[in-house]
């Protein structure tokens, strides 16, 4: 039987803010239509499109050189931390907006992509998005990373408190050369366990962080 996919990324689109204080992309014509007709015959044509955005924009994963001037940057990171990885979904606890290590402790995380699920998304491209987020604690990063994880996602607008200066699961996770995705949706339609995740990002030399097409399989 085929595999059955779920996308779990925003689309990236012109003029909708991803992170508060950062531009939205400008997504545009480098060559229209219309203007490359005059390069080939009658009946042919074709657009070649342009987009100027900063690296945090849409669903995107962060490599260690986002955080550490000598951590993997993007084209140094395996595809075994990013692609096919066996997934499993930890729901935020209700009334809840912080992660706790508790939450964690009686799970199998070992060699496993840990996909925060906190309906957060829902607020994707709202002001609401931006305010009071659910976020991953101190303790359950350090949790993370001594149970071996693969790769740490959320649905949420920052795995870390913005309040907290030290972003301390971007510091732990990214030490420990485990890549984060941040701003996942479409959680809800996960099962707990059972699915492959995977969320590549451009191989690009010398930067951080990229948008991906992140995606479930099952089956």
């Amino acid at each position: 039987m085929s595999a059955r996919f779920l996308d779990l990324s925003h689309a990236v689109e012109h003029g909708v803010v991803t992170y508060k204080g950062l531009p939205a992309p400008v997504i545009c014509d480098f060559l229209s239509r219309a203007d490359s007709r005059a390069h080939y015959t009658a009946g042919t044509e074709f657009m070649i499109g342009r987009i100027d955005m900063v690296a945090n924009t849409g669903t995107y994963v962060d490599s260690p050189f986002h955080r550490y001037a000598q951590g993997k940057d993007l084209a140094q990171l395996p595809l075994e931390s990013l692609a096919e990885l066996d997934a499993i979904v930890v729901d935020l606890p209700r009334g809840t907006r912080v992660l706790e290590a508790s939450a964690l402790a009686k799970l199998e995380l070992a060699g496993r992509a840990v996909l925060v699920r906190t309906g957060w998304s829902k607020h994707y491209a709202t002001e609401t998005y931006f305010e009071g987020h659910p976020y991953v604690s101190r303790e359950a990063a350090q949790l993370l990373v001594s149970r071996g994880v693969r790769l740490v996602g959320i649905d949420s607008y920052n795995i870390d408190d913005t309040k907290d200066g030290t972003r301390p699961a971007h510091t732990l996770l990214l030490g420990a050369e485990i890549p984060i995705a941040e701003h996942l949706t479409n959680l809800a339609d996960l099962p707990r366990e059972g699915f492959r995740f995977t969320a590549v990002p451009v191989k690009v030399k010398a930067f951080g962080t990229f948008p991906v097409r992140a995606y479930a399989s099952m089956g």
